[in-house]
């Protein structure tokens, strides 16, 4: 589970990305230069993986970690499939 922490951490991460995705949409509605557009887009994207970084980083050390101590053998190896679920995918992108 997230804790206060990650909490507090991330939601500010995500209203600066709120702001930036504001901020892309302005650049849209005036019209800006496509590669500036591009360049900002990318810009929130990153920002959105920094955030995913932090929530996996958490989920390792609480509910990962927790799993692997414990002694059910299922409870393990659903956490084993949920991490290779994130791996195929974040290979995709």
């Amino acid at each position: 589970m997230i804790n206060k922490q990650v909490e507090n951490k991330t939601m500010i991460r995500l209203r600066k990305i709120e702001g930036q995705i504001k901020g892309i949409q302005k650049m849209i509605e005036q019209r800006r230069y496509c590669i500036d557009v591009v360049m900002q887009i990318t810009a929130a994207e990153s920002a959105l993986h920094t955030v995913a970084e932090i929530v996996l980083r958490n989920h390792l050390e609480t509910c990962v970690k927790d799993a692997f101590m414990s002694k059910d053998i299922q409870k393990r190896d659903r956490k084993i499939s949920e991490l290779m679920k994130v791996y195929k995918n974040l290979r995709k992108h």
